[in-house]
């Protein structure tokens, strides 16, 4: 399943198209925006864009991003996340400039994209730096607000929580930086424009802590494997993954208690590369009732023949 592709944080305020020139260098050390944990409750979706042209990739080289994106996405698990509150964090001191609450968190899929026409950002925050720096958060809760215009805050300050307003399909914090008007890419601020690195490491504008959990990967698993009821006519594992290439095979294994093999799916590589994709296999409850014990939900990636990524679910009935 291929997620739509949007360009997200348009019309909230004046923005500017990704840098064509060779951006500056220096710049605010940046501490990383969501009050979430990499793996475990929130996974990086995109980078910027770093192709001039009509295709995209990203500083490494990949297919993390689409084409003009002109931030990264930090998205949450699902919406249950989402609902019980994430905090958006400034990521350097500065003072709020300018900032829209009031837009509802509704997915564009249901809502449609003329919905949000002219504030496709959806709520939003910039905050100025000094010396032609500003950072910009989209897709904040409606009346999740912090802040308001002419705050001062630190680094780490809460200054509102992740939302699903604007143009957007799931909740994330999508996260801008530019200067003088110009984005900036924060994982390579002083690559050349429209070049990248298979070996970039991503550094950058972050902090170590932020360049940690901005780094590269191979692809991620966001959620799988509902828990079921004993009662339950079927027993299904899902995993929705994120950041899958071209040639990638996929394996989805379901075990019984014993370790035994009771449903698979395995999937022949991509033909091209997928910005999320559902995968799930189930079991029908059999007549004498579900075993007692731990059923085990095993998913992997293979790319090149190695495994690329793996996760693995359990849950005990």
């Amino acid at each position: 399943m291929r997620s739509v592709r949007l360009i997200l944080a348009v019309g909230l305020f004046a923005l500017a198209a990704p840098a064509r020139s060779a951006p500056p260098a220096q710049g605010p050390r940046l501490s990383f925006p969501v009050a979430c944990v990499i793996g475990q409750t929130c996974e990086v979706q995109n980078y910027v864009d770093r192709d001039p042209g009509p295709g995209a990739k990203d500083y490494r080289c990949g297919t993390s991003t689409y084409q003009d994106h002109n931030g990264a996405d930090i998205r949450l698990r699902d919406m249950a996340a989402q609902r019980a509150g994430m905090s958006v964090l400034a990521a350097a001191a500065g003072k709020v400039s300018r900032l829209r609450d009031g837009v509802a968190d509704v997915s564009v899929k249901a809502a449609g994209a003329s919905s949000v026409a002219g504030q496709e950002c959806g709520n939003g925050v910039v905050i100025d730096h000094g010396d032609g720096w500003e950072t910009q958060y989209c897709h904040l809760a409606r009346g999740g607000m912090k802040v308001k215009a002419g705050d001062s805050v630190a680094a780490g300050q809460p200054i509102a929580r992740v939302g699903l307003s604007g143009l957007t399909e799931y909740p994330h914090l999508h996260f801008t930086v530019r200067h003088g008007g110009q984005v900036i890419d924060p994982s390579a601020p002083g690559m050349a424009a429209g070049a990248c690195d298979p070996k970039a490491n991503g550094v950058g504008l972050w902090d170590a802590a932020a360049a940690k959990a901005m780094s590269y990967k191979a692809g991620a698993v966001l959620n799988g494997l509902p828990p079921p009821r004993t009662d339950s006519a079927f027993l299904v594992a899902y995993v929705r993954a994120i950041d899958l290439a071209q040639g990638d095979e996929q394996l989805l294994v379901l075990k019984n208690p014993a370790g035994e093999v009771i449903a698979q799916s395995r999937l022949p590589g991509l033909d091209h590369s997928k910005a999320q994709y559902l995968l799930y296999v189930g079991k029908k409850r059999p007549v004498e009732g579900w075993r007692p014990g731990t059923y085990v939900a095993a998913y992997s990636v293979l790319r090149g023949g190695k495994v690329a990524v793996s996760r693995s679910f359990q849950v005990s009935l």
